[in-house]
């Protein structure tokens, strides 16, 4: 600030000669002497009061390096301010100059001011393209906003490892043309081709507005190429005016899904868990846990989290500590199959509301051990749920799977049968049982992308059991956004089931995976296809064909209609697979299909 202030000083009083200079020809000879002398008269006092409006206008403020139109306005709004002093001061003090001399001395003020200030930009110019073959060489697409707001930051910040080497957008009236010397070379469709002729390294999609179907596209076309791809996360960014390099994020798996992400108020729809007691099953798991997160961030009156696996557990109760310091944590561990134990918690801390997310869901592990799939799934849901009846807890919220629909395999036809509980109890109790159904869970335990990460980073091969395999994916936020907002719309007897827009293809997944990895597909990691595995299907489906659905406020929630069933012969067919699963008989499956008739036993 300093050395700018002395630069001042200097081109302050040079402009006031510069005007005089001007405004006789560019001839000094011609500068009558007591012109002059006024103009050396009053410098005195024209160069502090120039320099102290410069500083209420904030000239010594801003951070030229980067400055736009904004600084550029209070540059010229300073030398108005400073050249009406001007003629208001030499005309009080009876100084004599032309008349035309003030607007020659403000133009030349603005200008050398403006020129000593945009030497910081062109500076830094000039440095960082000292550097331009240093970095890496960067494709930006989407020439508008964002894209311009990148592009500055990274040719102004010492902090980025790239510089841009051209644009691409769609819009053809931008094609050709130029954006802060760079050229936007053409459209989505020359993204390889440009890719190839600039040597490009690294793609970054700039264009947080875009639907996201339209990125899914976009993004698949820079797949062609060999880069590493980044993406700005969304919209808010640009809201917010929150752009910039470090918001870019590595594109994910869940990029390419095609649809939107299901974005849910929870502000809107909480204040049912504020001040409530919340119990969470399976509160360590990845459905469970993440719940317990979205809960423990609206003020409820305690959290319990109840798992069977300590580790998890703990992990957890650590986290949420840490978090939420003021939060009423409770940490138990137990199985929902103990029904005592299920009982003595709801006795003591009787919650309000129970989430459900206690389960085995592994389908090959649970078609080699049955009983146990029945044992946990089944009755530790029924012993929860007759609990959470006993003890009066307003709300019941069972995690169910799409897997529960015409069942394959002995964990979907469980999962049936826990849906078909909770709308048993929820025709005699006051709590109100309602059940969440959706799909595969990305990033879940066990589920299939960190196989595939892990089978990546041991070099190969990917497994996939079929290439025609199709599934509905969500991510965790999603999954868990859903879940609280069927607790919110509960009224008892519901199956919620979530619009997961198109199915993908778990081929599609894993070569995706693999080029976001770095990688060729069948190149450098191979795709291996090792069969349908027992119980599992080509593809799944989200509601039975006699559901029907129903609209909730939430257009992208459903409500599946409940499907009729003889309750007291459910009742006794429950007490009779009770005792077959106890004693770990072989006839189990045959005994769940005899209460599930949409069971189809898998190897029959």
């Amino acid at each position: 600030m300093l050395l700018l202030l002395l630069v001042d000083i200097v081109v302050i009083q040079f402009s006031s000669f510069l005007g005089l200079w001007i405004r006789f020809d560019m001839q000094l000879s011609n500068i009558p002497p007591d012109y002059i002398q006024a103009v050396k008269d009053y410098a005195p006092l024209y160069i502090p009061m120039t320099i102290l409006i410069f500083c209420i206008l904030r000239l010594y403020s801003f951070m030229w390096s980067v400055a736009g139109v904004k600084e550029e306005t209070h540059i010229v709004v300073a030398c108005v301010v400073a050249s009406l002093c001007q003629i208001s001061g030499m005309t009080m003090l009876e100084l004599r100059v032309p008349r035309s001399y003030y607007g020659i001395c403000f133009v030349a003020l603005t200008a050398c001011v403006t020129m000593v200030r945009l030497s910081y930009r062109i500076g830094r110019s000039l440095r960082s393209g000292y550097g331009r073959h240093k970095g890496k060489r960067v494709m930006i697409v989407g020439a508008g906003t964002s894209g311009s707001m990148i592009l500055k930051e990274m040719t102004t910040s010492t902090y980025t490892d790239g510089h841009v080497v051209c644009f691409v957008d769609d819009d053809k009236n931008k094609q050709g043309k130029y954006l802060n010397g760079i050229l936007i070379a053409g459209d989505r469709n020359d993204i390889p081709s440009l890719a190839k002729k600039y040597d490009i390294e690294e793609i970054y999609v700039a264009m947080p507005s875009a639907p996201g179907s339209e990125t899914k596209k976009i993004l698949e076309i820079c797949r062609e190429t060999d880069c590493e791809l980044r993406i700005l996360p969304g919209i808010y960014q640009l809201l917010n005016g929150d752009v910039s390099v470090s918001k870019l994020r590595r594109v994910e798996i869940e990029d390419l899904l095609g649809r939107e992400p299901i974005r849910v108020n929870l502000s809107q729809i909480m204040g049912y868990v504020s001040n409530k007691v919340i119990l969470v099953t399976g509160g360590g798991g990845s459905i469970g846990s993440e719940l317990c997160r979205q809960i423990a961030s609206h003020n409820p009156k305690q959290l319990i989290v109840f798992d069977v696996y300590e580790n998890n557990a703990y992990d957890l109760q650590q986290e949420l500590k840490r978090s939420y310091p003021e939060l009423n944590l409770v940490v138990l561990i137990g199985s929902v199959r103990n029904t005592h134990r299920m009982e003595s918690v709801f006795e003591k801390y009787r919650p309000d509301i129970v989430y459900h997310a206690a389960a085995h869901k592994h389908v090959p592990l649970m078609e080699d051990s049955p009983n146990e799939a029945i044992k946990n799934n089944v009755f530790g849901t029924y012993k929860t749920a007759k609990a959470a009846d006993k003890y009066g807890a307003k709300r019941f919220v069972l995690i169910s799977t799409d897997k529960a629909v015409n069942p394959t395999n002995i964990m979907g036809a469980s999962k049936r049968m826990c849906e078909m509980v909770i709308q048993m109890m929820d025709r005699h109790s006051k709590t109100e049982f309602v059940a969440v159904r959706f799909g595969n869970v990305l990033g879940s335990n066990g589920s299939v992308i960190p196989l595939f990460k892990k089978q990546i980073e041991d070099g190969g091969p990917i497994t996939v059991t079929h290439k025609d395999i199709i599934r509905y994916f969500m991510t965790i936020p999603e999954a868990v956004s859903l879940v609280l907002q069927a607790g919110a719309y509960a009224k008892g007897g519901e199956i919620f089931v979530l619009n997961m827009g198109e199915p993908v293809r778990i081929l599609d997944l894993a070569e995706n995976l693999i080029r976001l990895s770095g990688y060729v597909p069948y190149e450098d990691i191979n795709i291996e296809f090792t069969g349908l595995r027992p119980g599992e299907k080509l593809f799944e489906e989200m509601l039975m064909d006699e559901e029907g659905l129903q609209e909730t406020p939430n257009r992208l929630i459903h409500i599946g209609k409940p499907i009729d069933f003889d309750e007291e012969l459910f009742s006794r067919q429950l007490d009779e697979l009770y005792k077959i699963a106890n004693r770990d008989s072989g006839e189990i499956k045959e005994a769940v299909r005899n209460i599930v008739p949409t069971y189809v036993i898998s190897g029959k």
